[in-house]
């Protein structure tokens, strides 16, 4: 039996980079590409602020044909589904009917994701639902991935948290209730290195700022070379 043709929904952070590694590890599947949404007008990776420069050398790093979804400076939710459509109708007419998530345990958002897919005639799957997040974290970290916060939320994490490196220390020191997967939407991460990228990503660390009163970014800007990305990691 030929493995099923997937299209992953890629935020470029922690769980995308983690889904991707576990649907590349099963047989059944054959991931085909990544879909991210765009704010066009910012250039930045919806929700991560993540800048799409840096996107592309993701994907490229990766190996997979990039999607993106363009969405306006503050899209409706009617615009967003539009786009989504389309943009899965198009996967269609290419025989690919599989869309996979990376989300963990959050009940509101798998059944709405379902029901937008059954509506545009095609298939969720969840390959990371209900592993446990605290295991999860640290099997991120001990499988050679690296990844930084990208956005803090404020109502959750002190701001000091953007731009700060995902590993064992952070999960020691993320306050008591906040998830080490950040699933409740406490922060974002952007995936520099690990088992999914042939090469890493090479960035630094830019300024911190504070948008609509609660959320903290980390400007993260590529460079051209790692060896400047490992000096910017040092120094943080």
């Amino acid at each position: 039996m030929s493995a099923l043709p997937v299209i992953l929904s890629w935020s470029g952070g922690k769980d995308s980079a983690l889904a991707l590694h576990a649907l590349r590890q099963d047989p059944r599947y054959a991931v085909k590409g990544l879909l991210t949404s765009v704010n066009e007008y910012y250039g930045r990776i919806s929700m991560h602020g993540v800048r799409e420069a840096l996107l592309d050398a993701q994907a490229e790093a990766i190996g997979l044909p990039l999607h993106k979804l363009w969405l306006p400076q503050t899209p409706s939710n009617d615009e967003y589904e539009q786009k989504m459509r389309a943009a899965l109708e198009g996967f269609k007419a290419r025989g690919i009917r599989h869309v996979a998530f990376g989300d963990l345990f959050l009940e509101d958002i798998r059944q709405y994701r379902i029901k937008h897919m059954q509506q545009a005639d095609m298939e969720c799957l969840f390959p990371l639902w209900h592993r446990p997040t605290d295991k999860l974290a640290r099997e991120f970290i001990a499988q050679g991935f690296k990844a930084v916060l990208c956005c803090v939320d404020a109502e959750a994490l002190d701001g000091g948290f953007a731009g700060r490196e995902y590993d064992e220390q952070l999960l020691r020191q993320l306050p008591p209730g906040t998830d080490p997967c950040g699933e409740n939407g406490e922060f974002h991460t952007f995936v520099y290195a690990g088992p999914v990228l042939r090469t890493p990503v090479a960035f630094r660390r830019g300024e911190r700022v504070r948008r609509d009163g609660r959320f903290h970014f980390c400007d993260l800007i590529p460079t051209e070379t790692p060896h400047e990305h490992l000096v910017s990691a040092v120094r943080h």
